[in-house]
């Protein structure tokens, strides 16, 4: 009879060691493990060659030694985001640089909010330029809404399009029309691209001698493509409007080679002043320049202090300009106006209060040059940049006239009146009749739910107004076909108004 092996001998206490083994590496977990004393659990942490696993952190501590945490990176690279510094308004240069980039004559390196815009004139000439075919497009919108300037970027981006593409570069034409002595000699400034060495002889005129060159097909083969830009167009609107309809028509000819690109702030032009054209089914495509929200002014007034290495205006106070201007107009013209005018008064300020602190000191006592150089050289970073009390100061010297005053001293109806005239004159409209401006008086008394007054009593209100020299009221008979006109500015009867929700909701 074969012998069982003890349990207790080495045999089998090998054979069980084996086994547990062999669990332990597959990962078994079935077989309880003999519980290990803290001895040999340093013994073999001694003996084995694989290091321990590491301890978990918490998520915080994990961030905080993390090389790219943000902590670290500012350490590693300070100079990774420059930071700008307050300006010194009694730098002279420093002062002057300031005052030339929030000048409105500076031209902005890019124009921005104006993408869209520029992208559908820029689309249309390019098409005109590649089939070789003459167009005319009229571009217009409130005063200071960046037409002329998306115009002139434009212009250079069709030449250097052109470049690019191997085609033919159009001759560029571009004019302000108040600058003309008559307005027919817009012609002969077209006639003289076409043909600078020659001279009109006889009784043929400029348009006479554009008019045959587009209608012969020669001349098509022989002239480049001319691109027409005219700013301020409505100046050409004579009592027949036969100028400005005979510019248009020039894009309709057979043999055409003109691109006309006519910019005026009157939104109804090409209806009102050109409807034969749009029965020749040769009416220009219009592209509207809205008026600039808050945003948009905002945006356009910290691209332009971008060229500056140093803060100049408190963010509060660039907000509250771009909010009061564009509640009163949208006018950027008038934003830019009203940071250069907060400029000055921050100017004027440390002037007089540097004329003070050089006399005498706040107790009385003498002020040395050395303390006064001193504030020179090292003044006070919050007292050196325009805060918000500056520029609440500029907008009232902006806005704030003797009209703003009579304006919101008016009754409650007469200010209807004025409302209504803004939002009747905003199409573009320089008069009406005293019975159609009733009418949108009645829709603005309708929308509030206020009772509005009868025809005579309206028509009182107008000649109230005309004596205060808020409107114009022509002659006649009956009081209905008089005809009115706003003889102030629409802006400064928006921001007198503005701080009443009615008035607010109505204009926006």
């Amino acid at each position: 009879m074969p012998a069982i092996a003890d349990r207790s001998s080495s045999p089998f206490k090998a054979m069980l060691a084996a086994k547990s083994c062999e669990l332990a590496g597959s990962g078994g977990c079935c077989t309880p493990q003999k519980r290990r004393l803290r001895s040999d659990t340093a013994l073999a942490a001694k003996e084995s060659p694989v290091s321990t696993p590491m301890k978990l952190k918490s998520p915080r501590r994990r961030l905080d030694s993390s090389p790219s945490s943000p902590a670290n990176r500012i350490k590693k690279d300070p100079s990774e985001k420059t930071l700008k510094k307050c300006w010194n308004p009694r730098d002279v240069e420093q002062m002057r640089a300031v005052k030339e980039a929030v000048h409105v004559s500076t031209a902005p390196s890019t124009v921005v909010c104006r993408e869209d815009e520029q992208k559908r004139v820029l689309d249309f000439c390019k098409a005109c330029v590649q089939q070789e075919k003459a167009g005319s497009l009229y571009v217009c919108g409130c005063p200071g809404t960046g037409k002329s300037l998306s115009m002139e970027l434009v212009k250079q981006q069709v030449i250097d399009w052109a470049k690019m593409e191997g085609l033919q570069s159009p001759e560029v034409l571009a004019m302000n029309c108040t600058s003309l002595a008559n307005t027919s000699v817009i012609f002969s400034k077209i006639l003289g691209m076409h043909q600078p060495k020659k001279k009109s002889i006889g009784s043929t005129s400029p348009l006479q001698h554009l008019q045959n060159l587009y209608s012969n097909k020669q001349a098509q083969s022989s002239s480049k493509m001319m691109l027409i830009i005219a700013d301020e167009l409505d100046y050409l609107i004579t009592r027949d409007r036969a100028v400005l309809h005979d510019l248009f028509m020039l894009t309709t000819f057979p043999f055409s080679r003109c691109i006309l690109i006519g910019i005026a702030n009157s939104i109804d032009l090409a209806d009102r002043f050109l409807p034969r054209l749009q029965s020749l089914n040769c009416k220009p495509m219009v592209v509207t320049f809205r008026a600039y929200s808050k945003d948009q002014i905002l945006s356009i007034l910290q691209e332009r202090l971008l060229v500056l290495p140093y803060i100049v205006f408190h963010q509060q106070a660039l907000e509250l300009c771009a909010r009061k201007v564009a509640a009163a107009s949208g006018d950027m013209r008038k934003a830019l106006s009203v940071c250069r005018s907060a400029v000055e008064i921050l100017e004027a300020e440390l002037r007089e209060s540097a004329s003070n602190t050089g006399l005498t000191s706040a107790e009385g006592d003498f002020v040395s040059p050395q303390t006064a150089l001193a504030h020179e050289v090292f003044p006070s970073q919050e007292n050196n940049t325009v805060r918000i009390d500056h520029m609440a100061l500029a907008l009232s010297k902006t806005f704030r006239s003797p009209i703003v005053d009579t304006i919101q001293s008016l009754p409650q109806h007469q200010q209807i009146i004025l409302c209504s005239a803004v939002k009747y004159f905003r199409g573009g409209k320089k008069d009406t009749t005293v019975g159609e401006l009733n009418k949108s008086y009645i829709d603005i008394c309708k929308s509030a739910l206020i009772p509005p007054v009868g025809i005579l009593e309206f028509s009182s209100m107008c000649r109230v107004l005309n004596d205060q020299g808020l409107f114009k009221l022509g002659q006649s008979r009956d009081d209905k076909f008089k005809r009115v006109t706003l003889k102030v500015d629409g802006a400064d009867i928006s921001f007198a108004l503005q701080g009443v929700r009615l008035f607010r909701n109505c204009l926006q």
